[in-house]
Parts: C-alpha cells; sequence; structure tokens
C-alpha cells in the first residue's frame, strides 16, 4: 500500500469525526461577483464597472479552494466596448484555465455592454421582469453652433490633421464625419455580433435581423429569442444545483466612502459626482429605470 493510499485513507477515516470532519471537508464553495454599473474606465473612487478596477476581483473569484462554479451578478444598462470585451476575455480565459463553470444572472437589466458581460457566462438567467438585449452600438452628443453665433462667440480651432476637429460640436456636422463614425459603429457592432454568436450559438432562435438591431426585450421575450436560459436568482440556483450546504464568497471593489469626499477636494468631488449622477440616470434612463 502506497504513502498516498495511507493518507488518503486515513483522511476517510478522520472525516466521519464530527469536529475534525468539518476541517477536513470544508463546503464546496460558488464564487459570486457583483457587476453593477454603467460600463466606463472611470477614475478612483468612482462607481460603475472597468476591466482595471476589476482585473484582480475576477482573478481572485477563480482562485477559491474546492470551486464548484462562479457567479456573475449582473445589473448593467452598458457602456465601453472595449471595457466590456477586457472583462469578458478575462473571464472566459479563467474559466477553461481552471475548467470552472461560470453563471450570470441578471437583475434589473443587462443590456448592451451589459449583456456582452452576461454572455462571457456559460449559462444566462433573470428575473422575469429583468430587460436584456439592446445589442448595438450608440453615440451622442450635442450641436452647440446655432448657440455660440446667437451669443456672439466666435470657435477658434487650429489642427495640424484635418480630421482632428472631427465632429467638432461648435461647428456645422460634416457628412464625411458621420460616415466615418458609422463606419466605426458598424465594426465595433459586427465584434459585438460575433460575440454573443460564439457564445450563445444555436440557442439564438430570433433571425438576425431582429436580435441584432438594438432592441431590448424583457426576460420573459428574451427567453423566446435564445438570448437568456431561465429563470433564476444567483443563490437560489447554485444551493439546487450543488447543494444546500454550498458557501458563498462574494467578492468586489468596495463602496466609495462618505470620509471620500473630506478634506481640500470636497468640492470637485461633490461636483464630480454630481455630473456622474446625471450621466449616469441618462444612461439608465433608456431601459425606464
Amino acid at each position: 500500500m502506497s504513502v498516498k493510499t495511507k493518507v488518503c485513507e486515513t483522511c476517510n477515516t478522520l472525516s466521519n469525526i464530527p469536529l475534525i470532519g468539518g476541517l477536513l471537508k470544508p463546503k464546496p464553495r460558488v464564487a459570486l461577483l457583483r457587476l453593477s454599473g454603467v460600463i466606463a474606465d472611470s477614475g478612483p473612487g468612482r462607481s460603475g464597472i472597468s476591466h482595471h478596477k476589476y482585473e484582480k476581483f475576477i482573478a481572485q473569484a477563480f482562485e477559491e479552494f474546492d470551486l464548484k462554479a462562479v457567479l456573475l451578478v449582473i445589473n448593467s444598462p452598458g457602456g465601453s466596448p472595449a471595457q466590456s470585451a477586457l472583462i469578458g476575455d478575462q473571464i472566459r480565459h479563467l474559466s477553461k484555465e481552471k475548467e470552472v463553470p461560470v453563471y450570470a444572472f441578471v437583475e434589473d437589466v443587462a443590456a448592451s455592454g451589459g449583456y456582452w458581460l452576461a454572455c462571457a457566462a456559460d449559462e444566462i438567467y433573470a428575473n422575469e421582469t429583468s430587460i436584456v438585449g439592446s445589442i448595438g452600438v450608440i453615440s451622442a452628443s450635442f450641436g452647440f453652433k446655432d448657440l455660440i453665433e446667437k451669443h456672439g462667440v466666435e470657435r477658434r480651432v487650429h489642427t495640424s490633421g484635418k480630421n482632428k476637429s472631427f465632429l467638432d460640436p461648435f461647428t456645422e456636422e460634416k457628412p464625411a464625419d458621420v460616415k466615418r463614425l458609422k463606419d466605426i459603429q458598424w465594426q465595433l457592432h459586427e465584434t459585438f455580433i460575433g460575440w454573443v454568436k460564439e457564445r450563445r450559438g444555436e440557442k439564438l432562435k430570433g433571425k438576425d435581423a431582429e436580435l441584432f438591431d438594438g432592441s431590448f426585450w424583457t426576460a420573459k421575450a428574451a427567453i423566446d429569442l435564445g438570448l437568456i436560459d431561465g429563470f433564476s436568482s444567483a443563490r437560489r440556483f447554485a444551493k439546487a444545483k450543488f447543494g444546500e450546504d454550498i458557501k458563498f464568497v462574494e467578492s468586489g471593489p468596495e463602496k466609495k466612502l462618505v470620509s471620500s469626499l473630506l478634506g481640500s477636494s470636497m468640492k470637485s468631488s461633490l461636483a464630480e459626482d454630481a455630473i456622474e449622477a446625471i450621466e449616469t440616470k441618462a444612461v439608465w434612463g433608456r431601459y425606464g429605470l
């Protein structure tokens, strides 16, 4: 009998002793990672989702002992395609490397970049009232040309390249600029579509013209289109799949503390918070939230 076999038999015998057994046979674990907010590479202390902010937490989630799965709890109206792709790629890489399945659970909304993140999972679940989809690309801005003319403001711009003033909001919109923007959006949209098709595969049931025109649906409609796999919440799903004794290990960035607003930077921090709140509300508002 080998030494290894003897050690295993000893561990099995000791595991039947209540107190010692609890130490030798720890509960299986699932890592729970919450991805909530607008997706953007914002500065330190800002809310929302970025790869820089979440990179270490994603890595930590996959390092848990006796890990059965990683659960992504998603509540995001979208944002940066690049940040969405960076996070999604890291999750997929670690899932393959560690051979650990990933499941996504949508709360209020997983739209645009939020759905991009959800597609990093092997299966996607939602509440029946969740909003899902918006597989498209959007750019929005304002035109101030008439406003500055009305108030007698003269616009002066000097560039070393003819396209450096691309889509200048203080000048007349140029057809060539719009065409260029549309070309960029088309490329990003195609990448997004490719990602969804890669991850959802034959589960997708709708036609491309319906699925990828930027529309969004409630989860009850999304399941018929193959965009999600069913209705459930993270904890209920994990207990049903892995047993009632499963241990949840939550990870994610700490919420911004009020104390961070104190000191000489208080006024600027409050102003930045106000601007961020307005921008965030505008993005969430697209989905009635």
